[in-house]
């Protein structure tokens, strides 16, 4: 099925897949879309293909765009839908490296560059069930028995706990969620001012006085009481836009298992996502299942993979939100690589005052993971100082490790080395 072209324009070509009928090409790149994590139907496929010969298209920027309206329906499904249409429609060659992410112990482990975002998913899904090139199999009478020693090799769950989340494929992806589901972030009380009649260390006065009235006047015994103790609230500030959108993904499937999880410690967990406008998704965190939870804050953010005013959102919060969500000794989880490119507001005094409302701002950058990485940027030299504790955020395992900056607010992670470095320069 070949669009018609109208008269008096003339058409570039399209170079298409080998395939010549472009409605077969279109249902296999769907069926990819579709093994890629997708959520597409038949309906979708034939919509598709009735789009792209009513619509037509000059270049192939027109064609991706019809066929994006056609199969995208969530933010998150952005980055794959670019990686698979630069694959099957417009890299051919492409296919060589995908096929080198899969299996880098038989290609090789010297790739050209890293894998990027939704690279991995885009090739199982195109790639699914084509067999990798192995070595020959030597003839029975050749074969060599080996007796391997794994008692040192680290198991499936450890390498995956300390994979980035941006280099997982959709398979590994999901397990990582569900091992995020399954972690804890408790918190210790916080005492306040308030007294309550209990046994405890304080001399109730009031009490002991009432108590004298009633016997003439006379102290047989003290009365004591001890301080109220509350549970502070928990307020996570996500950057989605487009750097830190696998990140963010996996990060609020985490703020909606702590959210979600009776005897976290936490009195309320609020979520607040930014990018080029604040947004609180608060009350679509609090679904119980996390896919409806994630599709509802995906649909109120409509920022996700765009562009980053991290000074302009934190004014926002600041103004707006910051004293409605505080409380007594409430914490700030900031996620987010700091790279703000806009000079409108102040970003180093939004933070001040951030760290001047809440107990602990604790914040958490993915760009730690690399082991040269420096504080050069604007955005990240103007806020470094003014956070209690700074620390990665790239795989499972450093999100675990936030239960140990929580319990322990002395434990500034990265923040004095980071510092230094800056001072350094």
């Amino acid at each position: 099925m070949t669009p018609r072209p109208k008269p008096g324009n003339t058409y570039a070509p399209l170079d298409l897949p080998d395939d010549p009928k472009l409605a077969g090409n279109i249902t296999h790149f769907a069926r990819a879309l579709r093994k890629a994590g997708l959520k597409l139907g038949p309906g979708r496929v034939i919509d598709a293909i009735n789009a792209v010969q009513a619509v037509g298209f000059t270049q192939r920027g027109d064609f991706y765009w019809t066929l994006h309206a056609c199969f995208v329906s969530r933010p998150e499904d952005s980055a794959v839908f670019a990686q698979l249409f630069r694959l099957y429609w417009r890299d051919p060659q492409y296919l060589d490296h995908m096929m080198s992410l899969l299996t880098p112990m038989v290609r090789g482990v010297q790739e050209d560059r890293t894998a990027q975002a939704a690279e991995k998913r885009a090739a199982e899904a195109l790639l699914d069930g084509q067999e990798p090139d192995r070595p020959d199999t030597p003839d029975s009478e050749d074969e060599i028995e080996i007796d391997i020693d794994a008692s040192h090799s680290a198991s499936a769950e450890e390498r995956l706990r300390q994979l980035d989340f941006e280099q997982m494929s959709t398979a590994e992806m999901a397990t990582a969620t569900r091992m995020l589901a399954q972690l804890r972030l408790p918190v210790a009380p916080v005492l306040t001012r308030r007294r309550q009649a209990l046994p405890g260390p304080l001399v109730d006065w009031q009490q002991t006085m009432r108590r004298a009235a009633r016997q003439g006047g006379e102290i047989t015994r003290l009365a004591t009481a001890r301080r109220r103790q509350r549970y502070p609230n928990l307020v996570v500030l996500c950057d989605i836009s487009g750097s830190m959108s696998a990140y963010s993904r996996a990060v609020l499937h985490f703020v909606h298992a702590v959210a979600n999880r009776e005897g976290q410690g936490w009195a309320q967990v609020h979520a607040f996502t930014f990018g080029t406008s604040l947004t609180n998704i608060t009350r679509q965190m609090r679904r119980r299942d996390v896919d409806a939870a994630l599709a509802a804050a995906g649909a109120q953010a409509q920022d996700w993979e765009g562009g980053t005013r991290i000074g302009a959102c934190l004014h926002d919060f600041n103004r707006d939100w910051a004293r409605r969500v505080a409380g007594q000794g409430a914490v700030v989880l900031l996620i987010t690589d700091g790279l703000d490119r806009d000079t409108s507001h102040d970003l180093g005094r939004e933070m001040e005052r951030l760290k001047l409302t809440f107990a602990q701002v604790i914040w958490l950058n993915p760009l730690l993971r690399w082991d040269g990485f420096a504080p050069l940027a604007r955005g990240i030299a103007q806020m470094l100082p003014h956070c209690t504790s700074f620390r990665a955020a790239h795989n499972v395992a450093s999100l675990a490790d936030l239960a140990q900056a929580l319990m322990r607010p002395d434990d500034a992670g990265e923040k004095r080395r980071m510092l230094a470095a800056l001072h350094g320069s």
